[in-house]
């Protein structure tokens, strides 16, 4: 992966991997932290070719399999293309774990190794990258769409993140509540206590709050569980070397790096609320739409602190320019602008529409 300068030689402010990079280097130096991840990514495999870019909000989006957990035989149409994808991951050594359907029909995820944070961004983008060719091979389009089809469960990409000190997972305390440690229940609170006001980081389109639905196992709400997958962390099995915190919030179409330094910064450097975890409190939810969750990051002042006010205000400006194409009320039918401008807009063609 490449890094950005600007002209003077310096690390360009709007260059994500670039703040990411920094962080963890700087996190290493001063204080021995050494971060990991692994991704759970979800997407859906679509008919056609670039089913995206022909999206018509009348007709939909065609899946390509009926099939999900239970129903994909070793002939059918998404397993061939989940094989094909491991079998290029692997090639280039990914270390896959799990490759499989997933609830919904026609939804795949493919499982692999957690590795050091700015390799797992990469590791997303090549993702991503690798399933969209070899769908475009079969003549299909392999979608990051949080939720491109209504009525069945969307796709999101839990984050499982934990941090090491000399070889040891600072994470886990086998006398702790879950067996997490102090340290881990501390950067839990501090995320969740900013929920609102990351959200539009971890769900940066407008299709990404479709999917924030507690009809379909949707991780809305704000606090943490061990077994609620409703809530927008969850605590997995875990043993002392596998000691993690899973962020399921996140969308699979929202930027990787930034998801990564937010949830990390936010997590060591944020507000914590008083009396924790150990309080009972009113559960809350994450916005319920991208115009919402843009107000609460706007007037954020830890967002201020975490981004800039010039990498604030550029974020701002990139969604609002999607948002604006579609209602503030989703309602029961993927829209058009949602599908076709989901991510930064800087094609001409696209912006001749507008």
């Amino acid at each position: 992966m490449s890094e950005v300068f600007d002209r003077e030689g310096k690390p360009y402010e709007m260059d994500t991997r670039g703040l990411l990079k920094k962080y963890v280097s700087l996190l290493k130096k001063e204080k021995g932290y050494t971060f990991y991840a692994a991704n759970e990514i979800e997407g859906f495999l679509l008919k056609g070719e670039d089913a995206e870019k022909n999206f018509n909000e009348r007709i939909g989006f065609e899946i390509a399999a009926k099939g999900g957990y239970y129903h994909s035989l070793p002939n059918d149409i998404l397993r061939i293309f989940i094989d094909r994808t491991a079998e290029a991951q692997r090639a280039m050594g990914f270390e896959n774990e799990k490759d499989h359907p997933e609830a919904a029909p026609s939804q795949f995820e493919l499982n692999y190794s957690y590795s050091e944070i700015v390799n797992a961004a990469d590791q997303i983008q090549i993702y991503k990258l690798v399933a969209r060719q070899i769908a475009h091979n079969m003549g299909m389009t392999a979608t990051f769409l949080p939720k491109p089809i209504m009525g069945i469960n969307g796709s999101g990409m839990h984050t499982n993140l934990s941090v090491a000190k000399n070889g040891k997972n600072l994470f886990y305390d086998k006398k702790g509540k879950g067996q997490l440690s102090q340290f881990a229940w501390d950067m839990i609170n501090r995320i969740l206590s900013s929920a609102g006001d990351i959200c539009l980081i971890l769900n940066s389109s407008v299709n990404a709050y479709r999917r924030l639905d507690p009809h379909f196992e949707a991780p809305n709400e704000i606090k943490v569980s061990e077994v609620d997958r409703g809530s927008m962390i969850r605590i997995p099995l875990f043993n002392q070397r596998s000691s993690r915190i899973e962020v399921r919030s996140v969308g699979p179409d929202s930027n990787p790096y930034l998801v990564m330094y937010t949830l990390i910064k936010i997590g060591l450097e944020g507000t914590t609320k008083k009396g924790g975890q150990n309080k009972r409190q009113r559960v809350k939810f994450l916005p319920g739409n991208i115009h919402t969750a843009i107000q609460l990051f706007r007037q954020s002042n830890t967002i201020s602190k975490l981004l800039g006010e010039e990498l604030k205000k550029k974020f701002v400006s990139l969604k609002l320019t999607a948002a604006e194409r579609s209602p503030t009320e989703l309602g029961t039918k993927v829209k058009n602008g949602e599908v076709l401008y989901h991510h930064e807009v800087y094609n001409q063609m696209l912006w001749n529409d507008f």
